[in-house]
């Protein structure tokens, strides 16, 4: 029982990860209508950064936080200097972030290295506590309590704050927003930093459980992209369930079904997908 308890716990760790990055994709997706597929890249970038400001006797803490800063800004820039001259062009927008993602993949290479790396465990949560007869890492379930709280966030700034009621109206309807006086394009920049600061966020998290290498932006984006279609598109709510759901089928099909294991959750997505084409929380359109 002990061993399925870890198994569990290590599963519910991943889902958060994925959560964290599927939830900035979900709302940029959800608000802009925008599908960033260089998303994957900034949770690199962020991992990246982290490690550099680490590297250079930061604390880890520090070094999170200048990162979730710099992607911040990153985001702002890539918004207001290219996302912005292709809304409402969904093609445009794919072969943009698309080739983006290569440009900062590529980047991260001549800067960094192909040298894989890893993020140390910072010293305060580098131990482990029982679990029965194992023992589990406290920093997973660190990353499960901050899964958990940015949860809590979304939905207190979605059903508590004016700008919650802004965006769920952007979400409904873009142009009545700005009829009435509201200006769409600075809540879309914030919107899209946002994203980018949730992704670089997750990317310094991930650090310590995926380490670093070159492709991860690709494996990462592809998860994401499955726990935004099964959760619903632009529903955070779907995406935090979701994402539970793949990981804990992810690492539990390692476990028992090692060569089989995403094989497992691209069915579960493709059953979805038949079943309720909007996703699990998405709503149907008219």
């Amino acid at each position: 029982m002990s061993i399925i308890s870890v198994q569990l716990l290590t599963g519910l760790a991943y889902g958060m990860l994925y959560f964290m990055i599927a939830a900035g994709l979900t709302i940029i997706l959800g608000v802009m209508n925008v599908v960033n597929l260089a998303h994957g890249t900034l949770f690199m970038l962020g991992t990246y950064i982290a490690f550099t400001f680490i590297s250079q006797q930061y604390s880890f803490w520090v070094a999170m936080l200048l990162s979730v800063i710099l992607t911040a800004i990153l985001g702002i820039i890539i918004e207001r200097l290219l996302i912005r001259r292709v809304y409402g062009k969904e093609l445009e927008q794919v072969l943009l972030t698309f080739g983006l993602s290569f440009v900062i993949a590529d980047s991260v290479k001549w800067f960094w290295g192909t040298e894989m790396q890893t993020i140390p465990v910072p010293a305060m949560l580098d131990f482990s506590i029982s679990v029965g007869e194992m023992v589990f890492p406290a920093y997973r379930l660190f990353v499960v309590l901050i899964g958990c709280l940015l949860a809590t966030l979304l939905w207190y700034l979605e059903s508590k704050t004016r700008i919650g009621a802004v965006i769920r109206a952007g979400v409904d309807d873009r142009s009545m927003v700005g009829a009435l006086g509201i200006n769409v394009g600075l809540v879309f920049t914030g919107v899209f930093a946002f994203g980018a600061a949730l992704a670089g966020l997750s990317g310094v998290l991930g650090g310590p459980l995926v380490g670093m290498y070159i492709g991860m932006d690709s494996e990462i984006l592809v998860t994401s992209l499955i726990v935004v279609v099964v959760g619903g598109l632009g529903s955070w709510k779907g995406s935090f369930i979701g994402a539970i759901i793949i990981g804990l089928i992810e690492t539990l099909g390692k476990v028992w079904f090692p060569s089989l294991s995403m094989l497992i959750v691209f069915l579960l997505m493709m059953i979805v997908l038949i079943i309720r084409p909007q996703g699990l929380f998405g709503r149907e359109v008219a």
